[in-house]
């Protein structure tokens, strides 16, 4: 462990790289944070959606229309908040599958944005499918 000369404990170089690089996608690209929280562990279990949108995005409607396709096909209860125009916040309610259709929605997400999306798993505990873990293209594609 290292310190810095007013005694702070000094970021590992790897964890100041990762966040430099977060500070130029969001400032320079077409990109958006995603940080996902458990809200409450106990029934009704609920999660929020932190979503951050770069400076770069000038139109931000999409967060609405992927919102609304998942919202009319799932049976998870969702609820989206708009913060701001960069910030937005989606409530993911209780139901058998609400982790799936979170990670979906932040799939549709990433398809939009051609993988873009920062992705912040704060207190999350899903892990996803052991196929979407396990994917290696060489496995399906020769």
């Amino acid at each position: 462990m290292e310190f810095n000369p007013d005694g702070s404990v000094r970021l590992p170089d790897e964890l100041v790289r990762q966040k430099q690089e977060k500070e130029d996608r969001m400032k320079k690209g077409r990109c958006m944070v995603v940080r996902k929280d458990v809200l409450s562990t106990k029934p009704p279990k609920t999660c929020m959606l932190h979503i951050m949108l770069s400076d770069a995005i000038d139109d931000n409607r999409f967060v609405e229309t992927i919102f609304q396709q998942l919202n009319e096909k799932s049976q998870t209860p969702f609820k989206l908040t708009k913060v701001n125009e960069k910030q937005f916040d989606i409530e993911v309610g209780t139901e058998f599958r609400r982790c799936s259709d979170c990670s979906e929605l932040v799939r549709r997400f990433k398809e939009f944005l051609y993988s873009n999306v920062i992705e912040e798993k704060q207190d999350c505990p899903y892990e996803g499918s052991p196929r979407e873990r396990n994917f290696c293209y060489e496995d399906y594609f020769d």
